[in-house]
């Protein structure tokens, strides 16, 4: 990208501040930022003047069912003998979404790295890792893996692999690939510099992943392997069921366009997005967004209407992923505590929450693509997030929960 062509762009979203250093930079510096610049996907920046409360309006959610864990019992064989077919003939490969970093655990390191063990070492990475394996061996067929940094964490992630022998899997069989970037904001909504030739950039969310593989190249890879489905999952939850079989045959055999595993929620005011009907079409509602009657409706047997939370695991059919890669999804803004550049060319760490970090959500995927399945998995055995360092979602339940599945730690 030239520099005319910087000013355009930038003048597009008001953002034209971004260059007032540039007269001032070396030649490397320039060309850095124009590239940055070119990288950056400003149109999120939209979503700083759109009203939540106005894009609510008009929303009709409805309760949405489950295949229930009893109903995949009785059908298990069947369920299981479609999903070992595919994954045998490399009908699908599985996406590690691993572009964070283990803050909120005092780990300032990506989190996958972060060691479950008490007695011996056990990463996060190797959780996932084992699972895959486990399920590569019963179908007689390693699973193509593609694994999500960002800039935060790209080469520690890529090192960490190489460092432990990809815990035993064909690195063959693993590309790795970087998360697109989004430009955080002051509370205003003009971008914040990290340095004079450099953006303050953040990971645009999980929503974005199968943008940014697309960008990295690595569509072709999936089309030449032959690639039908990709599953979908988070770094954090250390009991996450990858490429499980039931839940493959489950969601090849429905004629649907996307797989959820959910869980029952614990209770009414569970932090976790619920599977349901929004305007019609299977969706996510976040917990945020639950009203009071959403959390407490029951039905004639007592059991929450809306009483499904999914828990980022998803099987996603790659020919729907195409069609609505370049549509335009929600965008999600927080209010976030940004280092930025001062005016005097200091970089500033505030202590408190100063502009907005912009995400895309991957559970905005599920009413895109139109036909979802959700399908119910025991949460003793197939969830156990890390989020915190301590209570609920954090290290500590999470061991709990692996030592109940019978994980040496």
């Amino acid at each position: 990208m030239d520099l005319n062509a910087a000013r355009e762009k930038l003048a597009k979203y008001g953002q034209e501040h971004l260059l007032r250093y540039y007269e001032t930079l070396t030649e490397s510096e320039k060309e850095s930022l124009l590239n940055e610049i070119e990288a950056t996907d400003f149109s999120v920046l939209e979503a700083f003047s759109e009203s939540p409360e106005a894009a609510s309006q008009g929303q009709v959610f409805e309760p949405l069912g489950a295949v229930t864990i009893e109903e995949i019992q009785a059908r298990e064989a069947e369920f299981r003998a479609a999903g070992l077919e595919a994954i045998k003939a490399c009908k699908t490969g599985a996406v590690l979404l691993a572009g964070g970093q283990g803050t909120r655990l005092g780990f300032d390191h990506p989190k996958g790295m972060y060691n479950m063990g008490l007695t011996r070492d056990l990463f996060i990475f190797e959780c996932h890792m084992k699972q895959l394996l486990k399920v590569s061996e019963e179908a007689g067929a390693l699973i193509p893996l593609y694994v999500m940094t960002s800039d935060l964490n790209h080469d520690e992630t890529v090192a960490f692999f190489e460092e432990h022998s990809y815990f035993g899997y064909d690195p063959a069989f693993i590309r790795f690939f970087r998360q697109d970037m989004a430009p955080c904001t002051d509370l205003q909504g003009k971008v914040l510099m990290k340095s004079r030739s450099s953006l303050a950039l953040s990971p645009n969310g999980n929503g974005g992943w199968f943008h940014s593989l697309k960008n990295a190249g690595l569509l072709e890879d999936v089309h030449k392997k032959g690639i039908e489905y990709l599953s979908v999952f988070a770094v954090d939850n250390v009991l996450q069921k990858i490429q499980d079989p039931c839940f493959v045959g489950a969601t090849l055999l429905s004629g649907v366009n996307d797989g959820a595993m959910v869980v029952s929620k614990a209770e009414p005011e569970e932090r976790i997005g619920v599977i349901c009907k929004r305007n019609g079409r299977p969706s996510v509602v976040e917990y945020y967004e639950i009203t009071e009657d959403m959390k407490t409706l029951r039905d004639e047997n007592g059991t929450l209407l809306y009483n499904y939370g999914v828990i980022l695991n998803y099987l996603f059919k790659v020919s729907k992923l195409e069609e609505i890669v370049d549509m335009k999804m929600p965008v999600h803004f927080a209010k976030k505590k940004i280092p930025y550049m001062a005016e005097d060319g200091t970089l500033i760490k505030p202590e408190e929450p100063n502009g907005y970090k912009y995400e895309l959500l991957v559970v905005d995927m599920v009413e895109l693509t139109g036909t979802c399945l959700p399908f119910e998995v025991d949460r003793t055995k197939a969830f156990a997030p890390v989020k915190n360092a301590t209570g609920v979602d954090s290290v500590e339940s999470a061991r709990a929960l692996l030592s109940k599945n019978g994980v040496v730690l």
